[in-house]
């Protein structure tokens, strides 16, 4: 059975290439233009209404700089330049892969008076193309794995167990008063008679997910050589195909123990800076370490695949949580930062 899930992504609206990636769309572009941010308010002018409505009816018609300057407000205009600038790069990427890889190929260029990409874009992108990649799956636990990659994640570590939990559903049921800390969430989920809609993943519940995909409320178990990192594992070796097609095997590992180290990305920010440290030699202490939730060995299938002077060699991988124990995962680092061998 397919299962049809976070179907407020987005994804119905682009249209799939020859090539399989997700080619950019007019229905895809004027989701953009109907956000909250971009809408017209009661107070917007003429102008404001006119464009609006313009780029509903063509969401890829040239808007000058005149035309823009008599929309008159200053915040809508810099949110137009914002969301403008976005969608040119998305026409010309023609897909949502190109786009989201030119991004970091050539990132904004303040100097130059380019708006930056707000972070949710980046991760709407992201989250399409996972999406994508997962399509068809009936392997629940892949699908909440994919969450890390574009969602932040609240981890607790308790008792051996290392536990993840949205961020925002965290944030959430704390500002409500219902719970102050992540450790009370995963207490309640794990109680057989559960008073809040949080559970924690296995492979004997997970069918549970396909009916709250979209509510961003299930906890995955991420201790080494379970299914929830087995999950992450395999959505992070999709996700390097999908893009670079390159045949990748990705394992968790409970230490670096290679006196050959020679290449190393960090999943997140901290996990980076973890590792840089660790590879020159420089004292890590233990509140660091502790924050280290999970190393990888990543290996190419194919030695052609990989940068001739270091073929054959592992790459190792890390993912931690920061000092508020939150997990930002950073999936361009695996697309950007991977040796591999030039292509003509």
């Amino acid at each position: 059975m397919s299962h049809d899930f976070w179907r407020d992504s987005g994804y119905h609206l682009l249209r799939p290439t020859e090539a399989g990636h997700l080619g950019v769309t007019d229905t895809f572009l004027r989701a953009y233009l109907n956000r909250p941010e971009v809408r017209p308010v009661e107070e917007s002018n003429a102008a404001e209404r006119q464009l609006h409505t313009a780029l509903l009816a063509n969401p890829r018609e040239a808007v000058s700089v005149e035309r823009l300057a008599a929309v008159g407000d200053a915040d809508a205009i810099e949110t137009y330049r914002i969301v403008l600038a976005f969608r040119d790069r998305l026409v010309a990427a023609g897909t949502v892969e190109g786009a989201y890889l030119e991004l970091f190929a050539n990132p904004p260029d303040p100097a130059m008076g380019e708006p930056p990409v707000p972070p949710l874009f980046y991760d709407q992108l992201v989250q399409v193309c996972v999406r994508h990649i997962l399509d068809g799956t009936e392997h629940p636990l892949r699908a909440r794995a994919g969450e890390l990659l574009f969602r932040p994640q609240k981890v607790t570590v308790n008792e051996g167990f290392v536990m993840a939990a949205d961020a925002e559903t965290v944030e959430m049921y704390a500002s409500s008063g219902g719970f102050g800390s992540l450790g009370k969430l995963i207490a309640e989920a794990q109680t057989p008679l559960r008073t809040i809609e949080l559970d924690v993943l296995s492979e004997d519940n997970a069918e549970i997910y396909w009916t709250r995909d979209s509510r961003f409320d299930t906890v995955v178990n991420l201790n080494f050589a379970g299914d929830g990192l087995d999950a992450l594992c395999r959505v992070l070796e999709a996700w390097v195909h999908h893009f670079l097609q390159v045949e990748i095997s990705i394992q968790p590992v409970q230490q670096i123990s290679d006196e050959r180290w020679v290449w190393h990305i960090g999943l997140d920010p901290e996990g980076s800076r973890l590792l840089n440290d660790l590879y020159n030699d420089v004292e890590v202490g233990e509140a660091r370490l502790a924050r280290l939730l999970s190393l990888f060995r990543l290996e190419f299938r194919e030695a052609g695949d990989m940068r001739p002077d270091i073929a054959g060699r592992p790459v190792y991988l890390a993912m931690a949580m920061d000092e508020e124990s939150t997990l930002r995962l950073k999936p361009q680092n695996l697309l950007v930062n991977l040796p591999l061998a030039p292509r003509s």
